[in-house]
């Protein structure tokens, strides 16, 4: 069996905005979500800036269940699942909650809970200890919340391969759905940064900007000045089903994810493939998978970093797998404004490209100012812009060499 996969419903958490439409209208303004963070600079850490969820209100997302048992990774994931769900006019239960599953993609969880717990634990042992510690930092409690929240009884998994998770979650239901496991999956990715831990590890390693002085503009993916990422936080979540699915039951069909490319580069624990291989044969698998060919992508929502090695890798990339296409097919930076979001940001940007297929127009790379020799591609510099996108591919490439990339296109009539 190989059944075609749409996208149906869209809902997103992010530094931009409190929702999928509010965080394009703030993507397609250009405007950067990065702000200073005074506790990285308690901490003692040299990056002092981060591009986090403002306003967010758990009790807001609508509930049945206690969102204040959960962890705010959670809260996210929860929060964007349902308005996926809702935006794909799904009621209160699946049409067959049996053939209906959730894939969430997590680099650190609810990571923050250890962080809190352990100064109580050390200071008093087991009588310390929250009773809801464990339901609240177990890795699979976002998928675990999203199905229980919403009555699906099909699979329901998390995966943890860093920065590229939301993408592997994304095409693994996607193919669940292929091959008949599954008719309707909710699928994204989620991550939140209120551990100052992990910015602390991130900054000892050298991986984070120190544009402290202006923050709005330290995320610069593939700009010549560009000297690390700005660490985010969010949740993307969409909704995919089997295309005569969807048809029966009258669904809005926003997209069709046509292919998946997913790779292991097995080069280096942190350091990208320098010649981009692993995320040209990501990107090549994905258009076969589709049934296209690189004279087809008329756009790219880059992984764009704004990492040196990351951004002139995945230019090479891109040269490499699209030939003289890559000089004629825009790519966006989502990050340029709301940071890396780590397991959450392939997701994001497949909301960010499904929702540039509906209206036409693909957002700014902000900040692109000093022109890069290593990176001499199209990437809508400092303004959004109209653009008929038949076909995009959405990238994330992540620690460990994990590659994944997903072509998405308009949808068809038949």
């Amino acid at each position: 069996m190989s059944r075609r996969v749409v996208i149906t419903g869209v809902g997103a958490v992010t530094p931009a905005g409190g929702d999928a439409a509010a965080t394009w209208r703030s993507l397609v303004a250009g405007r950067s979500a990065v702000a200073a963070a005074p506790r990285l600079a308690a901490a003692g850490c040299r990056s002092r800036i981060t591009a986090e969820v403002q306003g967010f209100d758990p009790e807001r997302i609508g509930a049945r269940q206690d969102v204040r048992r959960m962890g705010r990774c959670t809260q996210l994931a929860l929060a964007a699942a349902l308005e996926a769900w809702r935006h794909a006019g799904l009621g209160a239960e699946a049409p067959d909650p049996d053939r209906a599953g959730v894939l969430v993609g997590t680099a650190f969880g609810d990571s923050a809970e250890t962080y809190a717990q352990m100064p109580r634990f050390l200071e008093a042992g087991r009588r310390g200890v929250a009773p809801g510690y464990v339901t609240r930092v177990m890795v699979n409690a976002p998928a675990a919340r999203v199905s229980i929240e919403l009555g699906l009884r099909g699979p329901s998994l998390v995966v943890g391969s860093a920065c590229a998770a939301g993408g592997h979650a994304i095409a693994l239901a996607s193919r669940l759905i292929r091959h008949g496991d599954a008719d309707v999956m909710v699928a994204g990715g989620a991550d939140e940064v209120s551990c100052p831990l992990a910015a602390a590890a991130f900054d000892a390693l050298g991986a984070l900007s120190t544009r402290n002085d202006v923050p709005a503009r330290a995320s610069r993916p593939f700009d010549g000045g560009r000297d690390g990422f700005v660490l985010g936080e969010g949740a993307g979540m969409v909704v995919l089903e089997a295309r005569e699915h969807a048809v029966r039951r009258g669904a809005p069909i926003l997209a069709e994810l046509a292919g998946v490319g997913l790779v292991s580069e097995a080069h280096h624990l942190v350091a990208p493939a320098p010649d981009g291989a692993g995320a040209a044969r990501a990107m090549a698998a994905a258009l076969a998978d589709a049934g296209r060919v690189p004279a087809d992508v008329r756009h790219v929502n880059a992984h764009g970093t704004s990492t040196p090695l990351n951004d002139a890798m995945e230019t090479r990339a891109l040269h490499a797998v699209l030939g003289a296409q890559a000089l004629r097919a825009p790519v966006s930076a989502t990050k340029s404004m709301i940071g890396h979001a780590l397991g959450a940001a392939a997701a994001i940007g497949l909301v960010a490209t499904v929702l540039a297929i509906r209206d036409g127009l693909v957002h700014p790379t902000v900040n692109l100012e000093v022109p890069d020799p290593a990176c001499d591609l199209d990437y809508v510099p400092g303004q959004a812009r109209a653009l008929d996108v038949e076909l995009a591919l959405v990238n994330a490439f992540a620690f460990g060499g994990h590659c994944v990339s997903l072509a998405v296109q308009r949808p068809r009539a038949a």
